[in-house]
C-alpha cells in the first residue's frame, strides 16, 4: 500500500466566498507546493470547474477527486464526489433544478463565475450558490447514490452548517461514506458526544476558500493507487485500505 495525502474540499472563485485567486490552476499548483496527492475540488452547490481542475492535473503528479459541497434543505452542508463527467453532468442538472431562484448580489456575495484555460469568463452563475437547496439531506443522499457517488457530511465539528448544528445528530438511515472534520476538529470529543460514530471513516479537509488554506487541513489515505475506486474501498476500510488523520 502507497500514503497519500488528500484535501478533499476546496472552493475556486466559482463559489461567491471563493477568493477569485482561486483558480483551478492556482489550486493544482498550491496543493502540488504542499505536498497534497488529492485535491477535492468542492464548489458550493456547483461541479462546473471540475472538468478544468482535471485538466490541470493530467500532466501533474496529483488527483482531482470530483465533486460538491451541497446544501441541504436544513442548511446542512455535505460533500458529494462522483466518477465520471457524465455522472457530474448528471447532478448538475440536479443541482440545477432544485436550486432555488434566489439572485446573486455579486457586491454582498462576491462573484460566481466559470472560466476557461485562458482564464476567460465562459459563464456566472445568476442563482446564489450558497442556498439551501429544496431538498432534504436524505433526498440528496438518495441522488448521490443512485448515481454511485461517495458522500460526505462536512464539517461537522462546526457550530454551523453541519449536519449535527443544525439536526443535532446524523440520521441513522443515512447512507453516508464518511464524516468530515474541519481543522481543529476533536475526533475524540465527537465520539464522546455521537457514540453512533464509532467505527466511521474520518477525514480532515481545508474547506479553502483562499489559496492560503489550500492543502493545511489534511488526511492520510492508504492505498494501491489513486482513483475513485480506491478512495471509496479506503472509506470503507476495505482490502487492506484505510484513511487516517493526520
Amino acid at each position: 500500500m502507497f500514503r497519500f495525502k488528500a484535501d478533499l474540499h476546496t472552493h475556486t472563485l466559482l463559489s461567491p466566498c471563493g477568493d477569485l485567486d482561486m483558480t483551478p490552476e492556482y489550486i493544482i499548483e498550491l496543493a502540488l507546493q504542499k505536498g497534497v496527492d488529492i485535491i477535492g475540488i468542492t464548489d458550493h452547490n456547483a461541479t462546473r470547474h471540475c472538468r478544468l481542475a482535471e485538466h490541470y492535473s493530467s500532466k501533474r503528479d496529483i488527483f482531482v477527486l470530483c465533486g460538491a459541497e451541497v446544501t441541504t434543505k436544513e442548511e446542512a452542508h455535505c460533500l458529494a464526489f462522483f466518477k465520471t463527467h457524465e455522472l457530474l453532468d448528471e447532478f448538475q442538472a440536479y443541482l440545477d433544478e432544485h436550486l432555488p431562484n434566489i439572485p446573486n448580489s455579486p457586491d454582498v456575495f462576491g462573484d460566481q463565475v466559470q472560466i476557461d484555460e485562458e482564464d476567460n469568463i465562459v459563464y456566472e452563475e445568476p442563482k446564489l450558490l450558497i442556498s439551501g437547496l429544496d431538498v432534504s439531506i436524505e433526498e440528496i443522499n438518495k441522488k448521490v447514490k443512485s448515481l454511485g457517488g461517495l458522500f460526505i457530511p462536512a464539517h461537522i465539528d462546526k457550530p454551523k452548517n453541519s449536519v449535527i448544528s443544525q439536526l443535532g445528530f446524523i440520521p441513522f438511515d443515512l447512507d453516508y461514506d464518511a464524516v468530515e472534520l474541519s481543522k481543529h476538529g476533536d475526533k475524540e470529543k465527537i465520539l464522546a458526544e455521537h457514540p453512533y460514530l464509532k467505527g466511521k471513516s474520518f477525514i480532515r479537509s481545508s474547506d479553502a476558500h483562499f489559496p492560503n488554506l489550500v492543502g493545511t487541513s489534511t488526511a492520510i489515505f492508504e492505498m494501491e493507487t489513486r482513483s475513485f475506486d480506491e478512495i471509496a474501498m479506503a472509506l470503507h476500510g476495505e482490502g487492506g485500505r484505510s484513511v487516517k488523520l493526520e
